[in-house]
């Protein structure tokens, strides 16, 4: 059996190199698509995916804003400022990077990004469009997936998609998304999570296994039916002493173990990750678009 790696890195470009063109393409005079992110504090995860996120939209032609907040920084503040974004005209797009500070609530800053420049599509309005099959914005994550399936045309209908987790930034809404009918969905789902009975014995009924738990190398080969499509959305910072950064990047999946039982299989970095900037960066066209009134 030959197996597929689905590399995020050159489905993401091939995502971004469109963007660029339909950019370069826009009316003459009009500006460019805006993203205006906010990061509170100085972790070092959140850092670096703040700057891919920027890189790439000055890759595809976009305008970037970075915010810098203190991680001390009062809630009402973050607040303010996100209120400030959504009254300004010229920002398509707005992100907050998670995780936030103790003395932060991720839900009322969720809630307090305007839907129409929620391009992370956290906001239960468009969540709540997502469940009753509505176009809106798909969050970033579970999007890129189906992106990813989508560049490799890897068949979803009638099969069988286990998820393991049910966080509402990824587990959640791609069950959804693989349940509907739509494409690249029309898949029977079960969603698993910590008070599954019988894990195993699920995941091994999976065509096609997400695994977004955030604990790495926790599905092994013996978990994996043969021929099955494994997505490993994991991304943990494991110490590595032998590692000039001192960390390495592990997914949820036992890569070397599994893949060679696998039909196709994402590689931890280079797959999902990349493809949630490049889904991320979609969403923030399309609402460029729409603001704009440059709807196609």
């Amino acid at each position: 059996m030959r197996m597929l790696i689905l590399d995020g890195k050159i489905a993401s470009q091939k995502i971004k190199d469109d963007l660029r063109d339909r950019v370069a393409n826009l009316p003459t005079g009009a500006r460019a698509p805006h993203l205006a992110a906010i990061l509170v504090g100085t972790n070092g995860a959140s850092e670096t995916y703040v700057a891919s996120k920027i890189k790439s939209c000055a890759e595809v032609g976009f305008k970037s804003s970075l915010i810098r907040l203190d991680e001390s920084v009062a809630e009402d503040f973050l607040l303010e400022k996100i209120c400030e974004l959504n009254n300004d005209a010229g920002v398509d797009g707005i992100l907050v990077q998670l995780p936030l500070p103790k003395q932060i609530s991720e839900e009322k800053v969720i809630h307090a990004i305007e839907p129409a420049k929620d391009v992370d599509g956290f906001h239960p309005f468009n969540i709540g469009k997502l469940v009753q099959g509505y176009p809106t914005f798909i969050s970033a994550t579970p999007y890129g997936i189906l992106l990813l399936l989508q560049h490799y045309e890897i068949s979803t209908k009638g099969k069988h998609a286990v998820v393991i987790g049910r966080s509402n930034i990824v587990g959640r809404p791609i069950s959804i998304l693989l349940s509907a009918n739509r494409n690249y969905g029309n898949c029977t789902v079960t969603v698993c999570h910590s008070h599954t009975a019988n894990l195993k014995e699920i995941t091994l009924q999976a065509d096609l296994l997400i695994c977004a738990l955030g604990r790495p190398g926790f599905v092994e080969a013996d978990m994996v039916k043969p021929g099955a499509v494994v997505v490993d959305v994991g991304i943990t910072r494991v110490e590595d002493p032998s590692n000039k950064k001192g960390y390495r990047i592990q997914g949820d999946v036992k890569f070397d173990e599994v893949a060679p039982k696998s039909s196709a299989i994402t590689p931890v970095p280079g797959g999902v990750g990349v493809m949630t900037i490049a889904a991320l960066l979609t969403n923030t066209l399309h609402a460029y678009l729409q603001r704009e009134n440059l709807v196609e």
